[in-house]
């Protein structure tokens, strides 16, 4: 059957040289049903409601600040060695259109542990909104992806293999979901030492919740402990916060309805 060739894209281009790092990392899955409802009537009560995926990535934040194996990486320059970063970068995978095709696309969230939900929401919706190369990460991979192939492997490589570099570009962990669509993905692919997503969130605040893990930096005993403190993150201090913002709202709509009484 005679078709058609299809120059790849730079959008393309990147997401196969992603995979090209991605499937030389032995990674692992551990999942946990999770009961979230305390988080679910707390989101509920508010009326500018976040986006579950700017929740999720508050309490995985919080989760990597107490559990330094969320914070390391596998790296090989000048030798294989595992480094340890003093705080988190979130890597957050967005779909944007980009000339004529729709392409994924990764931003960074510097330290989302000490930000607020509001600000995580808002960085979160800049990146999805904004035109696409007024990110300064989506400039960035757009303009290595369309180098030779070669150059773009080499500076890949030198990008995730230097400790200081690897965090500072890459990030410490990426959150990928489809929840949104009905779905979820159930061997998503990174070059990060995790990865994680969470399904469709039942009405009782009932989810299942992955991380998927490089095998070299930890063991699924400690991803198992991780995975039921982050449950207790979310229900606890995520839970809480959102419960001051149900607050604020509260008082500004009185500080209002005052006003125009």
């Amino acid at each position: 059957m005679r078709g058609r060739a299809i120059k790849l894209s730079a959008p393309r281009r990147l997401v196969g040289d992603l995979m090209r790092f991605s499937i030389k990392v032995p990674r692992v899955t551990v999942q946990r049903r999770m009961n979230l409802a305390p988080l679910l009537a707390a989101r509920r009560a508010l009326i500018a409601k976040p986006s579950w995926t700017a929740l999720f990535l508050k309490g995985y934040a919080l989760l990597s600040r107490e559990t330094p194996d969320l914070r390391r990486a596998y790296v090989k320059f000048p030798r294989p060695h595992l480094y340890e970063y003093p705080e988190s970068v979130a890597s957050v995978a967005h779909e944007r259109e980009y000339e004529g095709e729709r392409a994924v696309l990764l931003s960074t969230i510097k330290a989302p542990e000490r930000r607020t939900i509001s600000e995580i929401g808002a960085l979160m919706q800049a990146a999805r909104t904004r035109p696409v190369l007024d990110i300064k990460e989506f400039r960035r991979a757009l303009k290595i992806a369309r180098a030779p192939g070669p150059i773009r492997w080499i500076i890949m490589w030198l990008g995730l293999n230097i400790g200081r570099k690897r965090g500072r570009y890459f990030g410490t962990f990426q959150l990928s979901v489809y929840s949104g669509l009905g779905a979820e993905s159930l061997n998503p692919l990174t070059p990060l030492t995790t990865i994680f997503n969470y399904g469709p969130i039942d009405e009782d605040g009932s989810v299942t919740v992955r991380i998927h893990y490089d095998h070299r930096v930890m063991d699924g005993a400690n991803v198992a402990r991780a995975l039921e403190r982050f449950e207790a993150i979310l229900n606890g201090e995520v839970t809480q916060e959102l419960r001051r913002l149900a607050e604020t709202e509260s008082s500004s709509v009185m500080t209002i309805s005052g006003e125009a009484s």
